[in-house]
């Protein structure tokens, strides 16, 4: 068994082998929590949550590391457009970014640092740059001197003579108009901290190259977020990281965008689709499925039609799982090994797309089980398929989906009740041929949702789709 990533720095799909047998170390650039997560956001974090579910299938010890930046240029500016505190902005919108991962099923980090609680770690790390000669001070300003390391740019595998990096506001004193800030100099109003150099504020990049190095010290072996940070910053994390003495991530892996009319879904543009408005229109574990199913390194163009289909898709899923459940009532198994195709196809830089074909062919397997009346092979299909899904996130079963407390349990038990007493009407009707009335009753449970299908051993009821 051997797991392989595409690497973007070497271009290529590499064999995982992790510095320390047995472990896997991720470090994942999260949110800038300037404002409230759009789908495009959370997708990042749904591609590495099955990133770090697989591994974890596979037997490692996942050490799973998840930034918050809670303070850059845009938090800034929204604290003087809003007239609020930056930090209350920062926490309200890292609640709401925690709320999204929740609702759509991610695990928790092993740890989720933020970038104000590390100072003392970017001030440490910028004295050893100064000291080393790849960073200097320039008027309350500390800047990292790219020509000093000669293999700035082979991440993004761009030429340093033709890269223009023009200087941002404030940043004055630059040795190299290509140089890029670590420390910005304080300025009237905005937040600062005490360093050797004066009073000022983090950069963007210095914060994760500093938390890396505490949270999973000088080496580990991914590093992980969208193509856009590709360049400037996961390339100046890197020569912060490097320069620092660190050999830093072993594996770079980058997911795409979801786009709408093909462009990047962006606040700027203002085509996003908030998170917190799309759970009140299609169920989480519909939305995870949309955006955790495509392969990571595939953009997603955003459409009502395409989460339609997805929802249906997922509604054949859950309707095999309903009716071997049904059939087999306390028998239903809670676990199994991944079916070898599903493995291989994971095993192959996550290869989520074939590996969720495993999934439908399997769920066909068991409904031509169920079809035969063969409810062994029918629970051993279900066992596998739950299997799959738990790697992915998406077991109906699974606690996280179905409440997982006896309250849940008894109000699906209520539901069940009166529905059943509602069929048991409908039966009444047909029985004496009141036909108008029995499809009355139907209409009424598939306006509320339900959808009801008649079977040799009576009516069955499920959740619809729209």
């Amino acid at each position: 068994m051997t797991i392989r990533l595409y690497d973007t720095g070497a271009r290529q799909i590499r064999d995982f082998s992790p510095l320390t047998p047995g472990c896997v170390s991720i470090y994942l650039c999260g949110a800038t929590v300037q404002a409230a997560p759009h789908i495009g956001h959370i997708r990042s974090g749904l591609n590495f949550d099955i990133m770090r579910r697989w591994f974890a299938y596979r037997g490692y010890d996942v050490t799973f590391v998840r930034n918050v930046t809670d303070i850059d240029d845009k938090i800034i500016a929204k604290s003087a457009e809003q007239g609020r505190p930056w930090w209350s902005i920062g926490y309200a919108n890292e609640r709401a970014f925690t709320s999204a991962y929740d609702v759509l099923g991610c695990l928790p980090p092993t740890y989720e640092p933020r970038a104000t609680g590390h100072i003392p770690e970017m001030i440490e790390m910028m004295r050893g740059l100064i000291d080393r000669g790849h960073a200097y001070a320039a008027e309350g300003n500390v800047y990292f001197d790219v020509r000093s390391y000669p293999e700035y740019l082979r991440l993004s595998n761009q030429d340093l003579d033709g890269l223009r990096q023009p200087s941002g506001e404030g940043e004055t004193g630059k040795r190299d108009p290509r140089d890029f800030a670590m420390w910005k100099a304080a300025k009237p109003g905005e937040p600062s901290w005490e360093t050797p150099w004066g009073r000022g504020r983090p950069g963007w990049h210095l914060e994760c190259s500093a938390m890396a190095h505490k949270y999973l010290g000088s080496a580990f072996d991914i590093h992980g977020g969208g193509v856009d940070l590709i360049f400037p910053h996961h390339e100046n994390e890197i020569a912060q990281a490097k320069g620092f003495g660190d050999d830093f991530a072993t594996y770079w892996v980058h997911n795409a965008w979801v786009t709408m009319s093909g462009e990047k879904m962006s606040k700027s543009l203002g085509n996003s689709v908030l998170v917190s408005e799309m759970v009140k229109r299609w169920r989480p574990i519909v939305l995870r499925y949309y955006l955790g199913t495509p392969h990571y390194r595939s953009m997603i163009e955003y459409s009502e039609e395409a989460l339609r289909e997805a929802e249906s898709a997922f509604a054949r899923i859950e309707g095999f799982i309903q009716r071997v459940t049904e059939k087999a009532g306390k028998a239903v198994p809670a676990a199994a090994d991944v079916p070898p195709a599903f493995a291989e196809a994971m095993d192959d830089d996550l290869g989520v797309p074939q590996a969720l074909a495993v999934v439908h062919t399997t769920v066909r397997q068991g409904n031509s089980a169920l079809t035969a009346d063969d409810k062994e092979a029918a629970v051993a299909r279900l066992a596998e398929v739950r299997a799959m899904l738990g790697v992915l996130g998406l077991d109906p079963l699974d606690d996280h989906w179905s409440g997982g407390s006896d309250r849940g349990e008894d109000l699906h038990g209520v539901v069940d009740s009166l529905v059943r007493l509602v069929l048991e009407q409908r039966q009444a009707a047909r029985g004496r041929k009141d036909y108008a009335t029995a499809d009355a009753i139907r209409d009424q449970l598939q306006q509320s949702g339900l959808v009801i299908e008649d079977t040799p051993s009576g009516p069955r009821w499920e959740l619809g789709t729209r």
